[in-house]
């Protein structure tokens, strides 16, 4: 485990306790390491379902159970803290309204940004805590003049910095991720849980957006939305059918686009943009979706400066690979452009700069240019 908080005495820690294999784990490592360990279950729900579907969602009775049976093992202290009505308005309502307007947000770095880091950060630290401890797979160095860097986890293949980028100097110095700089497979982390005695070393992973347990996030957005018909039309404008509700397309989206006939050429169409405005649907080529660059908003460092105008690495998706930018701050934006042109980039999600393995940043995608149309220009 990174000490990245080192101290003469043992730190007060609190740790995230969800319910789930790796937040167990490391509790119990935090534990194990000497720290003074109290467990938290964030209650995020305001009416929790007693069981989850299959492997979907998080956050239930049956989480906080398996969280407390958790820490009873480790030996741990343990409560349940009630942070539902800051989800509620953090994440939750802020989700329905990004996709109201067109763009597609990522909930779990919101979640990180004002929940995780924010909300309870806060009250940890208000309680005497010196950390937040959770599950992540992701590193914090501490250089030799006090500063810290958040570093993607020794395995590439677990590696969650991208949904932490939103996380600035201040939270990063009461952060704790034992897991980060682990070189194990999921399987042998849950082969610890079970060495361990830890019950939850076989449950499922948690996937998709917690607090749509169905996986049904069109259904979800509908009920709160309502259904408002519109047209799906191609990049010269022309009607090629109707869908009940923009919010329910993203861009790339291929499947479920319900055109009646093919396109001329005989090849797949895609969701090339979403307006709100006038609830139209543009589809068009594959080709179409290639992006050249990008402006973001409401930037957040991972050190105590902004990014220096440079060559940087960039992520656009929690479970994407990575693309050569070089990028700048240019009044309060920051103005990326793409070494190469990348393929289904949306307004609303994260872009994530890094330089070698260290999160330079993050911040929200605003508006994109076409690779077509700085070739035209």
């Amino acid at each position: 485990m990174t000490e990245n908080l080192p101290s003469t005495r043992p730190l007060r820690v609190l740790a995230a306790m969800s319910g789930g294999v790796d937040s167990a784990v490391a509790a119990a490592r935090a534990a194990e390491a000497g720290h003074e360990v109290t467990g938290v279950h964030l209650a995020l729900s305001a009416n929790p379902q007693s069981f989850r579907t299959g492997a979907r969602g998080c956050c239930t009775i049956e989480d906080s159970r398996d969280a407390r049976r958790a820490a009873d093992v480790i030996g741990i202290p343990f409560y349940v803290w009630d942070l539902a009505d800051r989800f509620r308005e953090d994440v939750v309502e802020d989700f329905i309204a990004e996709y109201e307007a067109g763009r597609t947000p990522n909930p779990c770095l919101r979640c990180n940004e004002k929940i995780k880091f924010a909300a309870l950060l806060d009250k940890a630290l208000a309680l005497g805590f010196d950390a937040v401890c959770t599950g992540h797979y992701a590193t914090v160095v501490l250089n030799e003049d006090g500063s810290r860097e958040l570093h993607r986890a020794s395995d590439m293949a677990k590696d969650q910095s991208y949904v932490l980028g939103v996380l600035d100097e201040k939270q990063l110095a009461h952060a704790l991720f034992p897991l980060g700089d682990t070189l194990t497979t999921k399987e042998e982390i849950r082969a610890e849980a079970e060495a361990r005695g830890l019950a939850v070393a076989k449950k499922p992973d948690s996937h998709d957006i917690c607090f749509i347990a169905d996986g049904d996030t069109q259904g979800f957005l509908a009920g709160r939305l309502g259904k408002a018909e519109g047209d799906i039309v191609d990049e010269s404008g022309a009607k090629l059918g109707t869908h009940e509700g923009a919010f329910g397309f993203t861009i790339g989206q291929r499947k479920g686009l319900r055109i009646g006939h093919p396109a001329a050429d005989g090849k797949p169409r895609y969701v090339l943009d979403i307006s709100p405005v006038n609830n139209t649907v543009t589809v068009g080529p594959v080709e179409a979706l290639d992006v050249s660059a990008l402006t973001a908003i409401r930037p957040r460092w991972c050190g105590s400066t902004a990014a220096a105008p440079g060559t940087y690495t960039a992520q656009l998706r929690a479970h994407g690979g990575e693309t050569e930018v070089f990028a700048e701050v240019v009044e309060g934006e920051l103005r990326v452009r793409f070494a190469e042109p990348v393929r289904g980039v949306a307004p609303g999600q994260a872009i994530v700069l890094y330089d070698g393995t260290r999160v330079v940043g993050s911040a929200t995608i605003a508006t994109t240019t076409k690779a077509t149309d700085t070739v035209s220009a």
